[in-house]
């Protein structure tokens, strides 16, 4: 089943243009499509300066993009782009979001499958005047989806957020039963429908360290996250907890789950990367498209120089074919 992927080329000052065409050299396309959202200039530049022998064909339109090759769709809005790696840049900013929401808009309209993002600059894009806290936000109010999940996966470990893009002094008053029972649902729908498996089990961290101790540390864990998961059992997903994180994932309880909810950012994040060795990818659930990205940033500090690890942005290429190939055999 030919799926056609879209690629957004993120900052193109970081080392999303590098971590693509490393991936794209080495994975085949003769049974799938491949289209960079960028531009000439951007994929030209980074060819040259990295010593990356690929081929590509610019393309005008979605309808023109072929398998067995590398399609540059031109989507930013100047003809002229200043590419200078490891800087800060409000047109970089720009264009990033331009590739973005081109993306979206094939996918939307049936033209693409499935969209890659390369990772963007927040502050580049909030210089450019798209003021959000990352791509997952976006994308959620940019197809009018409420109950969305920022997911981080790999091959055996699969983490969702309650709160994701938010300081940590607002982490308690966003850990709400709504919020817990609703990204709960959507986590136990994806895991059915995209991964395809079948009763999943979700295990639920606690907010407090010792997920509160009897309320000693805490009261979250009694007045929230356990009456929250009583309805959520009420209803039919089999959710345990509330775990304690830091002896759920040091005990490898993780091991005998489908799916991890974490109460913030930072609690399911630092173990999913700590355990992922590079090789994880963010999934938006809950989205009428799929779109997955690699799991880390822009990496300012080493773009253009050649020394990007592009696995985690393969394996997400590689879960958007999967992904979407799941949800057209379901919908055929």
């Amino acid at each position: 089943m030919t799926q056609h992927i879209v690629i957004s080329s993120g900052d193109f000052n970081g080392i999303g243009p590098e971590i693509i065409l490393k991936t794209l050299k080495e994975v085949d396309l003769e049974h799938h499509i491949a289209t960079i959202l960028s531009s000439r200039q951007v994929v030209d530049y980074y060819r040259s300066n990295l010593s990356i022998d690929l081929p590509f064909h610019i393309i005008e339109s979605a309808d023109e993009a072929q398998s067995g090759t590398v399609n540059v769709l031109e989507c930013y809005d100047e003809e002229t782009v200043s590419i200078a790696p490891g800087t800060l840049s409000r047109q970089a900013g720009r264009c990033a979001m331009q590739a973005v929401e081109t993306g979206l808009t094939l996918c939307n309209t049936g033209k693409a499958d499935a969209l890659v993002t390369a990772p963007i600059s927040k502050e580049a894009v909030n210089l450019a005047g798209y003021h959000i806290p990352g791509h997952t936000e976006f994308l959620a109010e940019h197809t009018d989806t409420d109950d969305f999940l920022m997911m981080l996966v790999n091959d055996s470990l699969r983490v969702g957020l309650v709160s994701v893009h938010i300081p940590v002094a607002a982490v308690p008053a966003a850990v709400t039963e709504h919020a817990i029972m609703s990204h709960a649902q959507t986590m136990h729908q994806s895991l059915t429908e995209d991964f395809g498996i079948a009763g999943p089990r979700i295990a639920v961290l606690g907010l407090n360290p010792h997920a509160g101790d009897g309320g000693v540390i805490g009261r979250e864990e009694i007045d929230i996250i356990s009456p929250a998961l009583q309805k959520i059992r009420e209803t039919g997903i089999e959710a345990t907890g509330p775990h304690p994180a830091d002896g759920f994932f040091g005990n490898r309880k993780y091991e005998h789950c489908d799916g991890v909810l974490a109460m913030y950012h930072d609690q399911g994040l630092i173990p999913f990367k700590a355990l992922s060795f590079g090789a994880g990818v963010n999934f938006t659930a809950g989205l009428p498209v799929v779109r997955t990205s690699p799991d880390h940033g822009t990496a300012f500090d080493i773009a253009g120089k050649g020394k990007a690890d592009p696995s985690s942005f393969k394996h997400a290429l590689q879960l958007a074919i999967q992904l979407s190939a799941n949800r057209k055999k379901k919908s055929a």
